[in-house]
């Protein structure tokens, strides 16, 4: 499998099988590391990391998959950069190319990473976009295929706000690897109709399912994995907060909707998550609202099931591999 010189988008761009070969990958690249072994397989090349959103996961994974590929990095922070501003998208493409063997874009808009990939020379990387978070899916995909084994007939339900960047990503994920996907959350949070019958077309090739239902029950009942997300996006303004509160809180992981889902279920986050009062955030929430926790209960976080600290490291394993594969694996 060769996939060096292509930019990571979205999964929509990869077959089945090419996801395959980044999981396996990354999964190689873990283990050694685990075992100490070196993989500077890039030494001396240089990528450029563009946050207009900032991240602790994002930038420590890219950063420290860099360092262990040989590679060194160079951050743009919301001031960092003019991409956009005094320097159109296409411009800052060609400039950076010009320095670096990779750039990573995290922020607004899919437009924007797709024209930075249409006149960059060199491959480009999805961090985040408003539409699409395709590190995070292989992050979670590994995490899901390390506990059960396998990924086909994973039955997988994610509960929230599924309009955007994860539950998009997350049904596109599901419908390419054969696992049944559910969003279960009130009619108005449902993915975009037309990605649903894209996934609806993928899922008859792979033997997926996609269901949309505001029903807990029916949405949480035998799932294997469990899976929520901040009801608030970053960027979106306080006064939704409201809003998706009285909407959402049907929809909240509690204790309830992981018993539905039965013995054996997991519980995952992509993270920051709001499960308790040990952030300003949760706690200025606390204050006008009235909850102590939002989208997961805290004893639903820290309990067993919960395996979202192992999907946040695989962040860093799957970013390494997307990297390695896309500039040349052990070039």
């Amino acid at each position: 499998m060769n996939i060096a010189g292509r930019d990571f988008l979205k999964l929509l761009d990869f077959t089945a099988e090419e996801i395959t070969y980044m999981l396996d990958l990354a999964a190689d690249l873990k283990e050694k590391k685990k075992n100490g072994i070196l993989t500077r397989w890039h030494e001396g090349k240089n990528v450029a990391l563009i946050f207009e959103k900032t991240s602790t996961r994002t930038r420590c994974s890219f950063e420290v998959a860099a360092h262990d590929l040989g590679m060194g990095t160079t951050y743009l922070d919301p001031s960092g950069s003019q991409i956009g501003k005094k320097e159109s998208i296409a411009d800052t493409a060609r400039v950076l190319s010009g320095m670096y063997e990779g750039i990573e874009y995290r922020g607004y808009g899919q437009d924007i990473v797709e024209e930075l990939a249409k006149y960059a020379k060199v491959p480009v990387w999805n961090g985040l976009t408003n539409e699409f978070h395709p590190t995070q899916m292989l992050a979670d995909l590994l995490t899901i295929r390390e506990h059960f084994g396998y990924l086909k007939g994973i039955r997988f339900t994610y509960m929230g706000d599924a309009r955007y960047n994860m539950g998009n990503s997350l049904m596109v994920a599901c419908a390419k690897m054969g696992m049944h996907f559910t969003a279960c959350t009130a009619e108005k949070y449902f993915p975009d109709k037309k990605l649903v019958e894209i996934c609806e077309e993928l899922s008859a090739e792979s033997g997926a399912t996609i269901t949309l239902t505001e029903d807990v029950e029916i949405g949480a009942k035998g799932a294997d994995v469990v899976y929520t997300d901040v009801w608030v996006s970053m960027g979106e303004p306080d006064e939704v907060w409201e809003e998706r509160i009285k909407d959402l809180s049907p929809y909240q992981v509690n204790r309830t909707v992981m018993e539905l889902a039965g013995e054996g279920a997991v519980f995952m986050h992509c993270l920051p998550a709001f499960h308790d009062l040990d952030t300003k955030i949760g706690r200025e929430i606390s204050q006008k609202f009235g909850i102590t926790e939002m989208e997961v209960t805290n004893e639903v976080f820290e309990s067993e099931a919960s395996i979202v600290f192992e999907e946040a490291e695989n962040r860093m394993h799957t970013i390494k591999a997307v990297m390695a594969a896309t500039l040349g694996e052990g070039k």
